[in-house]
C-alpha cells in the first residue's frame, strides 16, 4: 500500500513539473524595439530582439538589418538582407546600395566637397566638383542651392565662422546691447541668436525664425522676462509681419481682458465648454487647429469619458495623479506649444474664437505682464540637453498643475476674464523619478457681496449676543442676590457670552450652507453662479466660523452641565408620624420617626433617573441621519457640480466634496429630524402615551414630598408634591380610594394655594431664606471637609439626621407661611419677564413663587436644554465631517460623545443628589 502511494505522488509531481514547463514555455519576456543594441533587430513575429549577423547593423527604426558600410545590399523581404564586399580598392558602393561601381577617386569626394557622378549601365563613378552657389546633397550624389541666406550674405556658398549662426549665414550678426540669462542649453545655442536675426532681418522676415523666437521665450519658465530670449524678442520691433504675440495686452490682466473679453457669453447647464488650441512644434513649424477634449491637456491617462467631463460647465473638475517622467518624455519627445482660444457664436449666429490668456506662476508678482501669455507647452526635454541634442536631458520641465478658470458671470465680464488658463511648471532632474500632476477645471464669482452680507450679519447677530449676554448675567446677578460685580460676575458675563456667540456663529454659517445649496443646486437653464473655490478665503473663513461655533457651544454645554451638577435640592417629607416612639432615644441621638423613608428614597431614585431625559431618541436621530445621506444618497449633492442625481454611475466623475454644501445638508438634514423628534415627543408621546416629566410632578404628589430645587444661589424650582389627603405612607386600598377621590372631584386640589392646581413654581427667594438654609447645611460641609476618608461614623450619621429633620422642619414651615420674616407671596410673571427670562421685582424682604405651567424644573435636566444639545450635537457631527469628509465616521464620534457626556452627567448629578438630600447614595439605583 505504501509503495502504491508513493508511486502515486512521484507520478503527480512529475505531471505538475511537466504542467509547470508548458505554461513556462508559452510565456515571453517584455522587451520593446527601443530594448534592442546595435547589431540586434526586433522581431515582430517573435516578439524579441535577434542577432543580424556579420556585416550587418541595425537600421534606424530598429525592426531590421542594413548592411556595413563598403557592402551591397539585397533586399528580398528579410529583415536579414544579403550582404556582398566591394573588395577591390577601386570600388565603391553605389547610393542605393545595390552595385559595387569602379571609381579610383570616389573614397575621397566627399571630403573634398564633390559629389559621386555614377553611371550604373557602365557600373562606374566619377568626382564631379560642384558650381557656384551649389552644394553636394546629403546624399553626395548630385548638387543643390545652397541656402539663401549663404548667398545674400556672401554670394557663396561659404561663410565666415562669425557669421555662422544655426546652420544660416548673416551679414549682419549684431545682437542688442542688453543680453539677459542664457540658459545652459544645446538647444538655446543653436536656435536663439539665428532665430533672432532670421527674424529681424526685414530681407528675410522668417515666419518659423519668428515662431522659434516665441517658443524659446516661453520655454523659459522661471526667467521669462530676464532672460536672453525674451531681451532678443522685445529688441524685435512690435509691428514686425511675422512676430508673434507673446503677451494679450500691454496691462494689467484683469483691468484689460476682462474688457476686451467678448460679451454675451451665456452657459446653459450641463453644456460642453468648446474649446480648440492651435499647435506649433518646437522649431516654430505650424500644425494645425485641434478640438480640445479628452487627453489633449491632460497629462494623467484615462478613460476618454472621464476626461471629457472636465469641460462641462459648471461641474468642478480635479485630476491628480502620480506619472513617470519617462512616460512624459515618451509621450512628448519634443515640446508641443499651444495657443488655447474658445469657440463661441455671436449674436448674429456667427462663429468665433477668443484667446484665452495663459498665467505663468513660476513667474514673480513684480515681473511685468506676467500675467497674459498667449502660449504654453505641457513637457519640455528639449532645452535640458547639453553638448548634443542626442544626448539625455539633464532635466525635464514639466506642467505640474493646471488649472482652467471660469469667471462668472460669463455674459458680462468687467474686470475679471471669463475664461483664464494657470500653469505651474516644475523641473526634475532624474528622469527616472515620478512625480504628482494636477488638472483642474473650477469656477469663480465675484464673493464681495456675499463677504459683506456676512459681515453684516455677524456684526448684528455679535451685538445683539452681547445685550443677551448682559441681560443673562444681569438676571443671574439678581438670582444669586449678588449687589457688586466680582470676578465670578465676569466669568459668567463669558460664559453666557460664548453661548450667545455661537449661536450667531451657527445661525451665519447655517444660513451661508442653505444659501449656497438652494442658489447653486438649484440653477435650472443658465449657470451664473459659482461656489467659493477651494481653499479660497470665503471657504476658509467659513470653516472658521464653523470651528467657532463649536467652540464657543462646547464651553456653553460646559457651563451649563457644571450649574446642573452643582445645583441644591432638598426632598421635603410632608408625611406626619402616625405615633409617639415606643423606644426612647439615646444620648446624642434624634427621636426615631415612624415616617418611613423609603418614599423619600422613591423620589430620589426617579428624580436620578431623568436626569440625562431627552426630547430626542440619539440612536434613531443617528440612524435616519445616515439613512438619508448615505443610503438615499443626499451626500451626493454635496459635490461640486450641477448633477442632482442622487446615486452616479462609476462612468460619471466624481466632481469633489464642498465643505459649505457638505456642512448645509448634514445641518439641515440634523435640524430637521431632531425637530421631527421634538415635536413628535411633544405632540403625541407626551400626550398619549407617556410623560415622564409631569409623571415625576404626580409622583411628587402621590409620595406626599415636595422637591426645591435652587439652580442659582437665590433662584430655582418648587415642585409642589404635598398630598391633599395628609398621608402617603398607607395601603394599597387606601391609596387607590384616595386616587378615586381625586378623579370624582371629592378633595381639595394639589397647588400649593387652595383652589388652584398648579403645582411648579419658580422661586426667587430672600437673602434671608438662603442664609438659612446655609446655616442649617453649614455643619455637614464643615464635617464633610474634615473627614477625609469618606467614611461616616455614628457621630456623623447623627449630625446628618439632625441636620435632615431641621431642614425639612424649616422648608415645610416656610412653605406654610410660618416665618413672617421670611414670607413669600405666589403670583404670575409679567408677559415681558417671561420673554426676556427676567425679574423686575428684587426679593429684598420677601420670596416670591411665579407659577409655572411651563414645566420649567426641566431646566436642571437635559430635557430643559435640548435645543442646546441639538445644536452641539449638530455642530459636533459637522465639524467631525468637515474635517474627515466622512459622515459616518462623524456619526459614530457623535454617539460616542454623547454617551460620554451623558454618562458623565449622570454619576457627578447622582453624587451632588446624594450630598444635597442627605440620601445615602447606595440608594440610589
Amino acid at each position: 500500500m505504501v509503495a502504491v502511494l508513493s508511486a502515486s505522488v512521484l507520478v503527480s509531481t512529475l505531471l505538475s513539473r511537466l504542467c509547470l514547463a508548458q505554461l513556462s514555455d508559452t510565456s515571453l519576456s517584455f522587451v520593446q524595439p527601443q530594448s534592442c543594441t546595435s547589431s540586434q533587430f526586433y522581431d515582430a513575429s517573435r516578439l524579441r530582439c535577434s542577432p543580424c549577423g556579420e556585416d550587418l547593423k541595425a537600421s534606424a527604426d530598429g525592426l531590421h538589418c542594413v548592411c556595413d558600410a563598403g557592402y551591397t545590399m539585397v533586399d528580398n523581404g528579410s529583415p536579414i538582407p544579403q550582404c556582398t564586399a566591394c573588395n577591390n580598392m577601386d570600388q565603391v558602393v553605389s547610393v542605393d546600395k545595390k552595385l559595387c561601381l569602379t571609381c579610383a577617386e570616389c573614397q575621397s569626394c566627399r571630403n573634398d566637397g564633390k559629389v559621386q557622378v555614377e553611371n550604373l549601365a557602365m557600373k562606374t563613378a566619377s568626382c564631379q566638383t560642384c558650381p557656384n552657389k551649389t552644394v553636394p546633397n546629403a546624399l553626395g550624389n548630385m548638387c543643390v542651392p545652397c541656402h539663401e541666406t549663404f548667398i545674400l550674405a556672401t554670394d557663396s556658398c561659404s561663410c565666415p565662422p562669425a557669421n555662422l549662426k544655426g546652420g544660416l549665414c548673416f551679414g549682419n550678426t549684431k545682437l542688442p546691447s542688453r543680453a539677459g540669462r542664457l540658459p545652459d542649453s544645446i538647444w538655446y545655442e543653436m536656435n536663439l541668436q539665428a532665430s533672432y536675426l532670421a527674424c529681424s532681418n526685414v530681407t528675410f522676415s522668417n515666419q518659423t525664425a519668428c515662431q522659434l523666437l516665441t517658443n524659446l521665450v516661453v520655454l523659459d519658465v522661471n526667467n521669462l522676462v530676464n532672460g536672453e530670449a525674451y531681451t532678443l524678442y522685445n529688441a524685435i520691433p512690435p509691428n514686425t509681419n511675422y512676430l508673434p504675440k507673446l503677451f494679450y495686452m500691454d496691462t494689467n490682466i484683469a483691468a484689460s481682458l476682462g474688457q476686451t473679453a467678448p460679451k454675451g457669453l451665456l452657459f446653459r447647464k450641463d453644456a460642453q465648454i468648446t474649446l480648440k488650441i492651435v499647435k506649433y512644434d518646437a522649431r516654430g513649424n505650424f500644425l494645425g487647429w485641434e478640438d480640445v477634449r479628452g487627453g489633449t491637456l491632460q497629462l494623467c491617462p484615462d478613460t476618454q469619458v472621464l476626461q471629457d467631463a472636465a469641460y462641462k460647465f459648471g461641474s468642478t473638475y480635479v485630476q491628480s495623479c502620480k506619472i513617470l517622467i519617462s512616460d512624459l518624455l515618451n509621450r512628448f519627445p519634443e515640446p508641443v506649444f499651444y495657443e488655447l482660444f474658445l469657440l463661441f457664436n455671436d449674436s448674429q449666429g456667427v462663429q468665433k474664437v477668443w484667446p484665452i490668456p495663459m498665467q505663468n506662476l513660476n513667474l514673480g508678482r513684480n515681473e511685468i505682464r506676467t500675467g497674459a501669455l498667449r502660449r504654453f507647452f505641457l513637457v519640455d526635454g528639449l532645452t535640458g540637453r547639453t553638448g548634443s541634442l542626442s544626448n539625455p536631458p539633464n532635466s525635464v520641465t514639466y506642467a505640474k498643475d493646471i488649472v482652467l478658470r471660469t469667471y462668472q458671470p460669463t455674459r458680462n465680464p468687467i474686470r475679471e476674464p471669463p475664461f483664464l488658463l494657470t500653469i505651474r511648471y516644475a523641473q526634475v532632474p532624474d528622469l527616472r523619478a515620478q512625480t504628482q500632476v494636477t488638472f483642474t477645471v473650477r469656477y469663480d464669482m465675484s464673493y464681495s457681496v456675499h463677504k459683506r452680507d456676512t459681515d453684516i450679519a455677524l456684526g448684528v447677530l455679535g451685538s445683539l449676543a452681547v445685550f443677551i449676554a448682559m441681560l443673562e448675567t444681569s438676571s443671574w446677578r439678581r438670582r444669586s442676590g449678588l449687589e457688586f460685580i466680582d470676578v465670578v460676575t465676569i466669568v459668567k458675563y463669558f460664559a453666557y457670552f460664548a453661548g450667545a456667540l455661537s449661536n450667531t456663529f451657527f445661525l451665519v454659517t447655517f444660513g451661508t450652507g442653505v444659501y449656497w445649496l438652494i442658489v447653486y443646486k438649484g440653477q435650472q437653464s443658465t449657470v451664473e453662479v459659482a461656489l467659493p473655490p477651494a481653499g479660497g478665503k470665503i471657504e476658509t473663513d467659513f470653516i472658521i466660523y464653523v470651528s467657532c461655533a463649536f467652540g464657543l457651544k462646547a464651553l456653553e454645554l460646559i457651563h451649563i452641565l457644571i450649574v446642573q451638577v452643582t445645583v441644591s435640592i432638598f426632598l421635603i417629607d410632608w408625611e406626619k408620624p402616625k405615633g409617639r416612639p415606643v423606644s426612647k432615644p439615646a444620648a446624642n441621638s434624634t427621636t426615631p420617626s415612624s415616617v418611613s423613608i423609603w418614599r423619600t428614597y422613591f423620589i430620589a431614585n426617579e428624580w436620578n433617573e431623568i436626569q440625562t431625559k431627552r426630547k430626542i431618541n440619539p440612536i434613531l436621530q443617528i440612524f435616519v441621519i445616515l439613512l438619508l445621506l448615505e443610503i438615499i444618497g443626499l451626500k451626493n449633492l454635496t459635490r461640486r457640480d450641477l448633477n442632482l442625481n442622487l446615486h452616479p454611475g462609476s462612468e460619471v466623475t466624481l466632481a469633489p466634496w464642498s465643505p459649505i454644501l457638505r456642512y448645509g445638508i448634514a445641518v439641515s438634514m440634523w435640524l430637521a429630524v431632531g425637530l421631527a423628534q421634538v415635536i413628535f415627543c411633544v405632540g403625541f408621546c407626551e400626550r398619549f402615551v407617556e410623560d415622564k416629566i409631569q409623571q415625576f410632578v404626580d409622583l411628587c404628589s402621590v409620595s406626599n414630598v415636595s422637591v426645591l430645587v435652587l439652580l442659582h444661589r437665590c433662584y430655582g424650582y418648587y415642585i409642589h408634591g404635598r398630598s391633599v389627603h395628609g398621608q402617603a405612607d398607607i395601603g394599597m386600598e387606601s391609596m387607590y380610594l384616595n386616587l378615586k377621590k381625586e378623579e370624582d372631584n371629592l378633595c381639595a386640589m394639589r397647588g400649593l394655594e387652595p383652589n388652584m392646581d398648579v403645582q411648579t413654581f419658580e422661586v426667587l427667594i430672600s437673602n434671608k431664606v438662603r442664609q438659612q438654609y446655609d446655616r442649617i447645611l453649614s455643619p455637614l460641609n464643615e464635617a464633610a471637609r474634615g473627614n477625609r476618608s469618606g467614611r461616616e461614623d455614628s457621630a456623623t450619621l447623627q449630625q446628618n439626621l439632625k441636620a435632615y429633620f431641621t431642614m425639612n422642619k424649616f422648608l415645610s414651615s416656610f412653605l406654610e407661611h410660618a416665618y413672617k420674616d421670611m414670607d413669600y407671596v405666589v403670583k404670575e410673571k409679567l408677559f415681558l419677564e417671561r420673554i426676556l427670562d427676567f425679574e423686575f421685582q428684587r426679593s429684598d424682604d420677601r420670596s416670591f413663587f411665579y407659577n409655572d405651567d411651563r414645566t420649567l424644573f426641566s431646566n436642571v435636566l437635559y430635557y430643559g436644554h435640548e435645543l442646546v444639545l441639538l445644536v452641539f450635537d449638530t455642530l459636533l457631527f459637522a465639524v467631525v465631517d468637515l474635517g474627515a469628509q466622512n459622515f459616518v465616521l462623524a456619526a459614530i464620534v457623535t454617539y460616542l460623545v454623547q454617551k460620554i457626556l451623558g454618562s458623565i452627567r449622570k454619576a457627578i448629578s447622582r453624587r451632588n443628589l446624594a450630598t444635597k438630600t442627605l440620601v445615602d447614595e447606595r440608594f440610589l439605583i
